[in-house]
């Protein structure tokens, strides 16, 4: 039996820019439901899409997990470690993962309840750290996917990423472009919607912002009619039918009529504690089920609960929309109260509590060494990060009871937000490596700004010299009837994020934007409403700094005395082997002799040399060392050195590290010496000398102790006698003449 491929179905997409991406289906991985091959340049992704026929049981969510990789071969590389292959996902993944997942899960129609796997795999990239970029690709790969499958979707999305640079827009630009860009941001939008936003800034406006994401839309408007017509290419623009819930029209209509005004109320009662409101909200739900009897709970409980959610949420949106009152009683654009305390950890390097209504932050800062670097060796980045942030979300913080399981994707996407927002404030070139960690204690919404807010105060407590404090907000969105009616709400609850259309962080200065994150969960966002949502969120971001400048206006001045004192060096690079000596023996005897702790490399063709101790006398010891080392000789200078070894002539003193010169027995002393014993010197003794003269011809160092003693009185220079030039000989007579020897005798005459 014989097989023969079909022909692929190819879509192009031209850049404008010279570059084109190409989407390829019916070749690659053909048993999955779709899959598609994209390639840019050198950059080739496959992305495939798998989903259940029948959901499982009891689901009421979509279950969709999107898994980005990378290849290390992709980079003509071996993954590190013993096992010499790819292992768990790095952080870098995780949030291309994340990426993509926000901009797909709100597409997935409502009552599609299939597990669905999304896998996107870099399989090529540009082997450099100056080429195209594969995270700006992963989403259109993975909406491409899914376009051409059977799957229910809402698509097509996709995902580019925009960045400004000499003040114009470059979309999907190349590393080495992005380095000189002051926004990078990755968009997510379909044809008529923006879905998802996430990036960072150097302080931009927001109709700088605003005008970023109309760039990046224009672009995704252009992919997502290619993947449309790509699917109608393939024949998969009918999709499959599916029953994923029961239900019950008549139990819907009653759950409504007995629940809903119950539902209003608590939700009008202006309840400002998350926990006794979602009793009473709880409490309307078993009301209702109580009048159930126990085989109508077993059989419809699960769609009794659906159907109160949806009850629930209404009530909330329409308490907003119809009075302009929120659960906690707050107007739509009301901070909740605040208060915050630095220090309050005293064995840290820095730390602060940030309280905002029902969310709380510790954050601790620990200042550390080069040691301290966190070595990253993703397939496309091996740069060290020299400033960590770790968010921490443990179950008790919403009064779980639930053991901790390690760093989930959420954590690990907070904390890179938070990282973004405070890193472009950090002072250029600071010697230390900085970790900041917020362990959220209380959460009840935006937990990723009190990070944001208790980082900046932390940093300022450690004595960081930030240039300007951060703060961060987040907004949320209730609308109707596609946005013409709406109300933007500043400072949102979880339960506002929770049933509410858009969580909209956004963190900066007083002068501007450094980095937001955008999730909307309805099909419409108008430009006018981001407008008013950006303008509200700058009115609460300088509220809140206007908090924390309160507590603490500005970086401590000095470092806390239990952090380390660092100073940075920089020497000559030929110096670099002389600091190490062989096998490391001259820096490991500085650091044992000073107590500091050195290490040294090679930066833009000169040796960084950076020196840390928990006190000042500790670093001078070891740079006066190291100082010594690269130091160059100078004819007058005074130095302290030691005797290496004694000659009849004299002796050989060390003044500079690896550095020794004579000390000859007339330059020892004022009176004249037979011996360099009679001195009372001896080996390993350190005395002062100076450097009288360098021979250039040999390059060695002729050294005086004498000239550092006081002459004493009556003292008579002793008379110079004339030296003779070399090679010449006394005048002697006859001395053309040759000296005539006596004939010996010879014997064989006798």
């Amino acid at each position: 039996m014989r097989f023969f491929m079909q022909a692929p179905f190819v879509k192009t997409i031209d850049l404008g820019d010279g570059r084109t991406i190409t989407l390829e289906s019916g070749k690659l991985a053909k048993q999955a439901d779709g899959s598609v091959m994209l390639r840019m340049n050198n950059i080739v992704l496959l992305a495939t899409v798998c989903s259940a026929k029948d959901a499982t049981p009891g689901t009421d969510f979509m279950p969709l997990q999107v898994e980005y990789k990378e290849k290390f071969a992709a980079a003509g590389r071996f993954p590190g470690g013993f096992t010499k292959r790819e292992g768990r996902a790095s952080d870098y993944e995780i949030l291309t993962s994340r990426l993509v997942d926000r901009a797909l899960r709100p597409l997935f129609p409502d009552n599609y309840h299939a597990d669905t796997i999304v896998q996107v795999t870099l399989y090529s990239a540009d082997n450099h750290c100056d080429g195209d970029m594969p995270d700006a690709l992963a989403g259109l790969a993975a909406s491409a996917a899914l376009a051409v499958s059977d799957i229910p979707f809402n698509g097509p999305i996709s995902e580019v990423r925009v960045a400004r640079i000499n003040g114009e827009y470059k979309i999907n630009p190349t590393a080495a472009e992005l380095r000189q860009a002051d926004m990078d941001i990755m968009v997510g939008a379909t044809i008529d919607n923006i879905m998802m936003v996430e990036g960072e800034m150097q302080e931009v406006q927001e109709a700088d912002l605003l005008q970023a994401l109309k760039v990046a839309h224009e672009a995704i408007k252009v992919q997502c009619q290619a993947q449309l017509e790509l699917a109608e290419m393939a024949g998969k623009t009918v999709k499959r039918e599916y029953c994923h819930e029961v239900n019950d029209e008549d139990l819907r209509k009653d759950v409504r009529e007995k629940t809903y005004e119950k539902a209003y109320a608590c939700a009008a009662s202006c309840n400002t504690d998350k926990h006794s409101r979602g009793e009473n909200f709880k409490a309307i739900i078993d009301e209702y089920l109580a009048g159930m009897t126990e085989e109508e709970q077993a059989e419809k409980g699960d769609m009794v609960a659906r159907y109160y959610h949806d009850v629930e949420r209404d009530a909330m949106r329409r308490c907003v929309l119809d009075e302009g009152k929120r659960l906690d009683g707050r107007k739509t654009d009301e901070i909740r109260p605040i208060w915050c305390e630095v220090d309050p950890l005293p064995g840290c390097h820095g730390s602060s509590i940030f309280t905002r209504g029902e969310t709380q932050s510790l954050s601790s800062v620990t200042l550390g060494t080069k040691l301290d670097e966190k070595i990253v060796d993703d397939v496309l980045n091996q740069e060290p990060e020299r400033f960590l942030l770790h968010y921490n979300f443990p179950p008790f913080s919403t009064g779980e009871a639930r053991a901790p399981r390690g760093v989930g994707r959420r954590e690990v996407g907070h904390g890179h937000l938070a990282w973004r927002a405070l890193k472009a404030m950090l002072p250029e070139n600071y010697p230390y490596v900085i970790r900041v960690v917020s362990d959220i204690l209380e959460s009840n919404g935006s937990s990723s700004m009190a990070t944001v807010c208790a980082g900046c105060l932390a940093l300022m407590d450690a004595g960081v010299p930030i240039q300007k404090p951060v703060a961060g907000i987040a907004m949320g969105l209730i609308s109707e009837n596609k946005g013409t009616n709406y109300q933007v709400l500043s400072d949102i609850l979880g339960d506002e994020d929770h049933l509410g259309d858009m969580d909209f962080k956004v963190t900066g200065t007083k002068d501007g934007i450094t980095a937001t994150q955008m999730d909307i969960k309805v099909d419409g966002l108008s430009y006018e409403i981001l407008e008013k949502a950006l303008n509200q969120a700058r009115e609460g971001r300088l509220h809140i700094l206007g908090k924390i400048t309160e507590t603490l206006a500005e970086p401590r001045a000095d470092l806390k005395p239990n952090a380390p004192r660092l100073e940075v060096l920089y020497i000559p690079k030929e110096f670099i082997g002389a600091v190490i000596g062989p096998g490391g023996k001259i820096i490991q005897g500085i650091q044992e002799e000073s107590g500091a702790i050195v290490t040294i490399e090679e930066i833009d063709g000169k040796g960084r040399v950076e020196v840390a101790a928990s006190n000042k006398a500790c670093i001078d010891a070891a740079l006066a060392k190291i100082n010594a080392i690269v130091a160059i000789p100078e004819p007058g200078k005074v130095y302290k050195g030691k005797i290496r070894s004694i000659m009849p002539y004299g002796a050989f003193v060390e003044f500079l590290p690896g550095k020794d010169g004579l000390l000859h027995i007339s330059e020892i002393d004022w009176k004249r010496l037979e011996t360099v014993e009679e001195a009372s010197l001896k080996e390993g003794d350190e005395i002062e000398v100076k450097l009288l003269d360098i021979d250039p011809k040999t390059g060695k160092f002729k050294l005086s102790r004498k000239v550092l003693l006081e002459k004493p009185e009556g003292y008579v220079e002793p008379e110079q006698r004339e030296r003779r030039p070399r090679g010449e000989r006394p005048e002697r007579e006859n001395r053309g003449e040759r000296r005539q020897r006596p004939a010996r005798e010879n014997k064989s005459e006798e």
